[in-house]
């Protein structure tokens, strides 16, 4: 691993933030080289996890993709990342910033500098950073929460699509069109016009008995909530639990539709255009899920 130069004197109300630089413990007042990969070109790959009470929730899951992903974009992985190794890594970082019993960690992996298109080297630097959390538990937001298709651009039925890289326009873009209109949240669609995901999350439908979810071939994340939803709500019974193609026309017909992500757990939608949704299955979900942790 090739550490960039880096300054220690941030500091905001008092506190110093740290953050893990390749195994360091340092400033968040990081300074990188103007030739990083990651800003360059979007060279990297990153995991949104959430830790409660010094625990890393369904960390073998996170470990897993990370790997996948630097296996997917052709990065060496160091021998020392082990799942063990990452996890000291990340409680050596909430400890320091005393956040152990909450906390949403951004573990970012990019490739060293040097090349243009074609990297001349092909190791890796990692930056971890945590941010405390208000609450350890999933708490269910029954607040009016508005969604809307964005149309702007599409995601591509590919792998890429699936894992978590740094180049994230088309959430950015839709997250300003959401703002610009009123909405709390898009819902994403790919080539075919099918709805693929939300912007901050994979989303979920209960319609006729079933509940559905996009497959990841239809260009979705691969997301870890969206796994655990899926194992919980399979041993329910209380519904049939499918992964198929969701049409907008789809959407209008639900009874209920929400949206998954690890640090918020379950978001139900209320409105969609003129139809609204109730929430009693996520009320379930997020039961259940509290359970696990």
């Amino acid at each position: 691993m090739v550490p960039y130069p880096y300054i220690c004197h941030a500091q905001k109300r008092g506190f110093l933030y740290m953050i893990n630089f390749n195994g360091e413990i340092v400033s968040q007042d990081l300074q990188l080289s103007v030739n990083n990969r990651a800003f360059l070109f979007g060279d990297g790959v990153f995991e949104t996890m959430k830790v409660v009470n010094n625990k890393i929730l369904f960390l073998e899951d996170h470990y897993f993709r990370l790997m996948a992903s630097m296996r997917i974009v052709r990065m060496e992985i160091p021998m020392n990342f082990t799942l063990e190794y990452l996890e000291e890594q990340i409680l050596l970082l909430v400890q320091a910033n005393n956040c152990e019993t909450s906390a949403r960690i951004r573990f970012s992996v990019y490739r060293n500098e040097g090349g243009f298109y074609l990297p001349s080297d092909n190791t890796i630097s990692f930056l971890i950073q945590s941010v405390s959390l208000p609450n350890p538990y999933y708490l269910l937001d029954e607040n009016p929460y508005e969604v809307e298709l964005y149309k702007d651009f599409y995601v591509s039925k590919q792998l890429l699509s699936t894992i978590k890289t740094t180049n994230k326009m088309i959430h950015i873009t839709g997250s300003i069109f959401a703002k610009e209109n009123g909405y709390d949240n898009c819902l994403i669609l790919n080539e075919t016009k099918n709805v693929v995901e939300a912007l901050q999350g994979n989303i979920f439908m209960v319609l006729d008995g079933k509940l559905i979810t996009p497959p990841v071939s239809e260009g979705c994340l691969n997301g870890i909530m969206r796994k655990q939803i899926l194992s919980i709500a399979k041993k329910s019974n209380k519904y049939v639990v499918v992964e198929e193609a969701i049409s907008p026309f789809d959407l209008q017909k639900a009874e209920e539709l929400f949206i998954t992500n690890v640090i918020k757990g379950i978001q139900p939608i209320t409105k969609y255009r003129k139809k609204e949704f109730q929430n009693a299955f996520a009320k379930e979900l997020i039961a259940e899920l509290n359970a696990l942790i």
